[in-house]
C-alpha cells in the first residue's frame, strides 16, 4: 500500500493522460465519418499518429536534457490540449492529419517522463508491482475515456472540450511534485542488424502487428459505423477488444513460459487469422455477434507483442534487454504508420470488412514466417527463458522508458 500512496500523483497524471488519450483516439474516427471524411484520409490520421509517437520516442529525452521533466510535460500536455480544440475549429483533414501527429509526439514524451517518475521511485523489489499497477491502471484510464462517447453526442462540441480539460488536469500532478529530478530519459535506437541476429522472429512478427494492430486500432470504429453499429456498440467494442486483450495475456504468458513462444505465436496468428475472417462478412450479423468477434480478435492481437519480447528477450545478451525492446518498438510503430493507409486505400476500393482482409494477411504471413523459422532454430530451453510480462500492444502504452519500468530490465543485466 504504501508504495502505491508514494506513485499515488504520477499514476492519477498518467491515468487522466490516457483517459483524454482514450476519448481523442475514438472520437477522430467517428466524427471525421460523420464529416464525410475519406476513407483514406481516417487512415492518414492512424499514420500521422504513429509518425508523431515515434518521432517523440527519439526526440523528446534530447529536450528534456536541455529544459527539464517538469517543463516539458507541462508543454507536451498543455499542447495536446490545444491540438484537441484545434480539431473541433478546423474539420478538415489537411489540419486534422497534422494535428495528429503533434498529438502523437506530445502523447509520447509525457508518457516517458511520467515513466521515468516511476522508474525512478521503483526499486528492484517493487519494479514488477508498480509495472503491473501502471498497467492496469491506464488501461482502465483508456476504458473510460473511450466509454466517455455512450454519454453524449460526438457530432457536437462537448467532448472535444472535455477531452481537452482532461489532457490539461492531467499536467498538474507533475507540476506539483515535490520529488527529485529523475534521470534523463532512455532514447530508443535502432539497430536492424542486430535485431535480426538476435531473433528474425521478432522483427518480421512485429512489424507485421503493428500493420494489423495499427489498422485496427484506427479504423475499427469506422468499420463498426459502415456496417451499422451504434457509437454506444462502438465505444464497448473496441473497449471489450483491449480489455480482452490484456486478461488473455495471462494464460497465454503461462503458456509461453512453457512451450516454445513461437508456437504460441503461431497458434495466437492462426485464430486471429480466422477471426478476422469471419469480421470480414461480418455485416449481416447482429451487434452482439460483431461485439463478441472484435473481443476474441482483440484478444488475439493484443496478447502477440509480449510474447514476441520475451522471445526476443530469451535471445538477448545480458544487459541487451533495453536494445532489443527499445528496438522492437520502433518497429512496431513502423508497421502502425503502414496499416492504417493500407486498411483504408483496400475498405475505399471494396467493403468496410476489408479492414480485416489486411489483418489476414499480416497475421497469415507472421505464422507462415515462424512456422519455417522453426525448423531453422532450435527452441530455447525452458530454463533458460526470461519471465513473461504482459505488455499492452498499442502505442499508448509502450515506450522506451516503459522497457526500463520493465522489471526483466534488471534481470537480464544481472
Amino acid at each position: 500500500m504504501s508504495t502505491v500512496l508514494s506513485i499515488a500523483s504520477l499514476l492519477i497524471g498518467s491515468a487522466l493522460l490516457l483517459m483524454a488519450g482514450g476519448l481523442h483516439g475514438l472520437l477522430l474516427p467517428i466524427r471525421g465519418l460523420a464529416e464525410g471524411f475519406s476513407d483514406t484520409s481516417l487512415g492518414m490520421l492512424g499514420a500521422g499518429w504513429a509518425v508523431g509517437y515515434v518521432a517523440g520516442c527519439l526526440a523528446v529525452p534530447v529536450i528534456v536534457k536541455r529544459v527539464g521533466h517538469i517543463r516539458t510535460f507541462g508543454v507536451l500536455a498543455s499542447v495536446a490540449a490545444i491540438t484537441m480544440l484545434l480539431n473541433l475549429l478546423f474539420l478538415t483533414p489537411m489540419v486534422w492529419v497534422p494535428l495528429r501527429a503533434v498529438t502523437g509526439f506530445c502523447f509520447a514524451g509525457a508518457a516517458m517522463i511520467v515513466e521515468s517518475w516511476l522508474n525512478e521511485r521503483a526499486s528492484n523489489q517493487t519494479r514488477g508491482r508498480i509495472f503491473g499497477i501502471y498497467t492496469m491502471i491506464n488501461l482502465g484510464a483508456t476504458t473510460v475515456g473511450q466509454m466517455l462517447l455512450t454519454l453524449g453526442d460526438a457530432t457536437g462540441f462537448v467532448f472535444f472540450v472535455v477531452g481537452s480539460i482532461i489532457y490539461s488536469l492531467s499536467l498538474l500532478p507533475t507540476a506539483l511534485s515535490t520529488a527529485a529530478t529523475p534521470t534523463p530519459l532512455t532514447q530508443a535506437r535502432l539497430d536492424i542488424g542486430a535485431l535480426w541476429r538476435n531473433s528474425p522472429v521478432a522483427v518480421v512478427a512485429v512489424l507485421l502487428i503493428g500493420i494489423s494492430n495499427g489498422a485496427f486500432g484506427t479504423l475499427g470504429a469506422v468499420y463498426g459505423r459502415k456496417i451499422g453499429l451504434s457509437i454506444s456498440d462502438i465505444a464497448v467494442m473496441m473497449s471489450l477488444a483491449l480489455l480482452i486483450g490484456a486478461i488473455i495475456q495471462i494464460p497465454v504468458g503461462l503458456l509461453s513460459d512453457r512451450v516454445d513462444r513461437r508456437a504460441v505465436l503461431v497458434g495466437m496468428g492462426i485464430l486471429a487469422t480466422i477471426t478476422g475472417l469471419a469480421l470480414s462478412v461480418a455485416d449481416s450479423m447482429g451487434p452482439i455477434a460483431v461485439i463478441v468477434l472484435v473481443s476474441a480478435f482483440g484478444g488475439m492481437i493484443y496478447s502477440m507483442y509480449p510474447v514476441i519480447l520475451a522471445h526476443a528477450s530469451d535471445h538477448a545478451a545480458p544487459g541487451d534487454f533495453l536494445k532489443t525492446s527499445g528496438g522492437l518498438l520502433l518497429i512496431f510503430g513502423a508497421g502502425t504508420m503502414v496499416g492504417p493507409v493500407a486498411a483504408a486505400a483496400l475498405m475505399s476500393a471494396s467493403t468496410p470488412g476489408a479492414l480485416f482482409h489486411v489483418t489476414a494477411a499480416a497475421h497469415l504471413s507472421m505464422v507462415l514466417f515462424t512456422a519455417w523459422r522453426m525448423t531453422r532454430r532450435a527452441a530455447v530451453r525452458v530454463e533458460e527463458k526470461s519471465d513473461f510480462v504482459p505488455v499492452i500492444a498499442t502505442a499508448r502504452f509502450s515506450t522506451p522508458e516503459s522497457s526500463v519500468l520493465d522489471p526483466r530490465a534488471d534481470e537480464r543485466a544481472a
